[in-house]
Order: C-alpha cells, then sequence, then structure tokens
C-alpha cells in the first residue's frame, strides 16, 4: 500500500501500489489547477482506493467533455484526487500527492496543443496526444 496525501495531511488516499496508468495532462485547465505547466496523474480503479478526511469539491467542464470532480484539502488547497465523467470507474490521484520519486514516470501525455514548448516529456512507450486520450485524460 501507498498514501496520498495534502500538505497538511488531513485529506489522504490508501493506495494499492504503483499503477502503470499515469498520464501527463497538458490542458489551460490542469495547468491552472496546479500552477504549473502541466499535471500529473495515476490513476486507479475506484474500488481499490480509501480516502479519509473530508475534501471539498469542485466541478467544472472537461476538455475532453462532460465534467470532472476535483477534490481539496479545504485547510491548505492541495488537489489529492478527481473523478472524470468519461472514467467513471476510475480516480485520477495528483503524482505530487503521492511524493515518491521513485513513482512510475507517465506512459501518455495529452493535450499537447497546450504543451509548453519547452517541456519534454520522454521514454520508450510514451504516448502522445494532441488532445485527450479517452482512457486517460485528466483534463
Amino acid at each position: 500500500m501507498i498514501n496520498a496525501k495534502c500538505s497538511c495531511g488531513a485529506v489522504s488516499l490508501s493506495l494499492p501500489g504503483p499503477t502503470r496508468l499515469v498520464a501527463a495532462c497538458h490542458c489551460i485547465d490542469c495547468q491552472r489547477r496546479t500552477g504549473a505547466p502541466f499535471g500529473v496523474g495515476a490513476f486507479y480503479p475506484v474500488e481499490t482506493v480509501t480516502i479519509s478526511g473530508t475534501p471539498k469539491e469542485y466541478v467544472r467542464a472537461a476538455a475532453s467533455g462532460g465534467e470532472v470532480r476535483f477534490y481539496f484539502c479545504s485547510d491548505c488547497g492541495s488537489t489529492v484526487y478527481w473523478k472524470a465523467d468519461n472514467l467513471p470507474d476510475m480516480i485520477g490521484v495528483a503524482v505530487g500527492a503521492i511524493a515518491d520519486p521513485d513513482f512510475p514516470a507517465p506512459v501518455r501525455s495529452v493535450f499537447e496543443q497546450s504543451k509548453h514548448a519547452w517541456v519534454e516529456i520522454g521514454g520508450a512507450g510514451v504516448a502522445h496526444f494532441e488532445q485527450g486520450s479517452a482512457r486517460t485524460s485528466s483534463g
């Protein structure tokens, strides 16, 4: 088991371990949400994740269609996880909330049409998409 948590620890997730389903999202909304040039999410089946604490929810329209519900700590403001209408059986977990430098790298890079020119998501087997990827888009 591994844990993901907000900056202050009030909201946390218990995860079954690393996942192979990791995506970097370069959509403008993920850039604004993270304050960084892209967000990185690890995706887990809903039934494998245990949530502790009382997160606040923010809902927005997703660039990939439908809505995305973001869950963040009302004390420190850290986004810990999200659920997207186009991935109803999955939870996206902010890789930064896992805080493990050995966590698996992204295997997908989505919404690259708004990727910063100086950002490179590389490595063997990384799939690149100008827009979303139906299986793993987080934005």
